[in-house]
């Protein structure tokens, strides 16, 4: 999908939204993003291999990640043109740009012969991305089918916080609708249902008293 076939209201929106907010994302984020770094000491990206993020925002992860796995290709892909931006420059900065490639696109519909003229990857990981994004049950297809056969795809977002005390959770979910978030109830039945569809393995953790859900299709079982 070309930058000019993005579904314009989504990609507005999302630049809308961070235009001003992702020069201190990161600094905010890092307080209730939690899972995150468990998520990329899970990739176990083989040498040699390619890993895409799809929804890479400002590129911390996609940053950490490469710094963690430098014998790896990395991936990118956003619909917001202002993350994308910021993402640029951090990459630049830490000197990855040999290694790191970014491209503006939707992760409902995505071509990534097209975009990195690569076609299939090791590893594909999603980061609270899922809960921002319209039809999210499509990226979890696209992600899927954009893996290679012994690839496995990597998935962190918030969970139902079923575990903490009522007051925590309505603040919460207060707080993330500002930003046009919203916790997928139906993330775990989704992924499992897709594990089954691809005959893939599947792995699910709560994490935080089901304050974040960590889950893994494919790989290693």
């Amino acid at each position: 999908m070309s930058t000019t076939e993005l579904p314009a209201n989504h990609a507005e929106l999302m630049d809308g939204v961070y235009r001003w907010q992702r020069h201190i994302y990161d600094l905010t984020r890092k307080y209730y993003l939690l899972g995150r770094d468990q998520l990329i000491d899970g990739l176990d990206a083989p040498r040699g291999g390619t890993v895409l993020e799809l929804g890479c925002g400002t590129g911390r992860n996609i940053i950490l990640a490469a710094r963690r796995y430098p014998d790896a290709r990395f991936f990118g892909l956003d619909i917001s043109a202002e993350m994308l931006e910021t993402a640029g420059k951090a990459i630049d900065r830490e000197g990855l740009s040999s290694r790191v490639t970014l491209a503006r696109g939707d992760a409902t519909d995505f071509d990534a012969g097209a975009l990195y003229g690569i076609e299939h990857f090791d590893r594909v990981f999603v980061s609270y991305s899922l809960s921002m994004i319209p039809g999210w049950e499509k990226t979890v297809s696209e992600a899927l089918a954009s893996l290679a056969p012994t690839g496995s795809l990597h998935i962190v977002d918030f969970g139902q916080q079923e575990g903490l005390p009522n007051w925590f959770r309505t603040l919460l979910r207060g707080w993330l609708r500002k930003f046009h978030v919203s916790p997928r109830e139906s993330l775990r039945e989704v992924l499992e249902s897709e594990s089954r569809r691809t005959g893939a393995s599947f792995r699910f953790r709560t994490l935080y008293r089901d304050y974040a859900w960590l889950a893994v299709i494919g790989g290693q079982k």
